[in-house]
């Protein structure tokens, strides 16, 4: 379905886009049925994801100067360079991806409207509303200034496209930061009340009722509405029942081999899985990021599988290919042969963009923010005893007392936040999330620097307020009159 439509202007402005949409009379498929639409929304999620985001973050490191592997964009990724053109793992491709999906969702609800499929159609109308909403969160997450909450946020947004393009090089305005949160969320309120569980034949790779609320509570996390977000979680499951649907490191997850491990951490049928996304990716090979110079080292290793505040390490999975090359093995890797006699074909992962152990995280620091400790603890419990093995709670449970001690801070509050984004930290690596947080609460993101000749270590950090915290748009993006981001 992908096929059938166009390129924005705010992609590339490739002559094949001018090409296509000055064809006259308009030779594209025509969308003329409820299933067509149902199709057509297949194409409404991203095919590539955003992992890149993670070399950025505090969990990459200059691994040694023994790697000679520094091949683009990881190299500049990690010195918050922009790396040069669209290629894998590059902001600049997820951009085209993501207004790509876009177009997806938007001739889906043209079409909807063209031939008013009325309540038929409900389901879907939401599906696209909702999705629409979800890639344009990523992109001004990604490429605008981080949301302050209770800030003025008249930093550039990113265009918000709300119907197909009909125009070669439409002109778009970026608006801002606060004006792409308040289409966002429009968006997202009206799907939400259009939604019904059971439209779709793989729900796990649509926005179904469960993963639209795992979005709804965390765009409300980025907002700071904190009982939005205690809402939208406890609408996930409504019988609380988090503990049986989280990934059970320390249950049925341990006894698996590696193999099994990254094939069942994505399927579709696990409870803990609530969306997930099919992406061309190279990231999580060796000749990727995987054993870069820069990227998961000892240092991080070291953080990933030491002591938690509940006394204990989170039961990790760790591969290498040699040392200090890490990955956390989240990722099979799916190859899809476009010449099966030479062996040629695109790498794809499954990815998972949301999961109940990130929705419960962020119940969690809601509740935290609220002052309300004991119902954070009670879900940051439940968290712990699925990644510790024989968690006891007179042994390993959560305390504030143990949270101000692990973390030196006499503030509980703010003791219970650092314990929190800790223990996400550790979970969520390789998933993109840590580059969330780091956002939103600020946290400055120091790299290390091995001198080749030498071997000193220097640091060079990346606090709040750096404009190269948002991320690049493609250059090309100008034939739009798109501004850059400063530099």
């Amino acid at each position: 379905m992908k096929k059938i439509l166009s390129y924005t202007a705010i992609l590339l402005g490739f002559a094949s886009c001018s090409k296509y949409l000055e064809e006259n009379p308009d030779n594209r498929a025509e969308i003329t049925t409820v299933d067509q639409v149902a199709g057509l929304l297949v194409s409404a999620y991203p095919d590539r994801h955003y992992l890149w985001n993670e070399e950025a973050s505090d969990n990459s490191e200059d691994r040694t100067t023994k790697i000679s592997n520094e091949g683009q964009p990881y190299t500049d990724l990690y010195f918050w360079r922009d790396p040069e053109g669209n290629g894998n793992s590059t902001p600049a491709e997820y951009w085209i991806a993501t207004y790509e999906a876009i177009a997806s969702a938007n001739y889906a609800l043209e079409a909807i409207e063209k031939n008013n499929f009325g309540s038929k159609a409900d389901t879907y109308k939401g599906e696209a509303l909702i999705a629409r909403a979800y890639c344009h969160h990523m992109l001004v997450m990604h490429f605008s200034p981080a949301y302050e909450i209770g800030g003025a946020n008249n930093g550039m947004g990113i265009p918000y496209v709300t119907a197909p393009e009909t125009k070669v090089f439409q002109k778009y305005d970026r608006g801002t930061v606060k004006s792409v949160y308040e289409n966002i969320e429009k968006d997202l309120t009206d799907g939400l009340k259009l939604l019904k569980a059971g439209s779709w034949d793989v729900p796990k790779y649509h926005f179904n009722p469960q993963a639209a609320h795992a979005f709804a509570a965390r765009f409300f996390l980025f907002k700071g509405e904190w009982d939005k977000v205690i809402e939208h979680v406890n609408a996930i499951l409504p019988e609380n029942n988090f503990y049986d649907n989280l990934r059970q490191y320390a249950g049925n997850l341990s006894s698996l081999s590696g193999t099994e491990h990254r094939q069942e951490y994505t399927k579709a049928d696990r409870p803990f899985n609530l969306l997930l996304a099919n992406t061309y990716s190279t990231f999580h090979r060796s000749s990727g990021a995987g054993a870069n110079r820069y990227g998961f080292g000892e240092q991080v290793k070291t953080h990933y599988n030491g002591t938690t505040v509940f006394g204990a390490p989170f039961r990790t999975v760790l591969f290498h290919w040699t040392a200090p090359n890490y990955n956390p093995g989240k990722f099979n890797e799916y190859f899809y042969y476009t010449n099966v006699a030479q062996g040629i074909g695109l790498p794809y992962i499954m990815m998972p963009l949301f999961t109940v152990d990130e929705a419960l995280m962020n119940r969690a620091e809601a509740y935290i923010q609220k002052d309300d400790f004991t119902n954070a603890i009670n879900d940051l419990n439940t968290f712990g005893r699925s990644r510790i093995a024989n968690f006891n709670q007179g042994t390993h449970g959560l305390t504030t007392g143990k949270a101000i001690a692990f973390t030196g801070k006499s503030d509980t509050k703010e003791a219970m936040i650092a314990v929190l984004l800790d223990s996400k930290k550790r979970a969520f690596i390789w998933e993109g999330i840590r580059w969330m947080d780091i956002l939103r609460h600020k946290l400055t993101v120091r790299h290390n620097h091995i001198d080749g000749i030498s071997g000193t270590e220097t640091f060079t950090e990346l606090p709040h307020g750096d404009p190269r915290r948002a991320f690049q748009l493609p250059k090309e993006a100008a034939t739009a009159n798109l501004p850059l981001n400063a530099r």
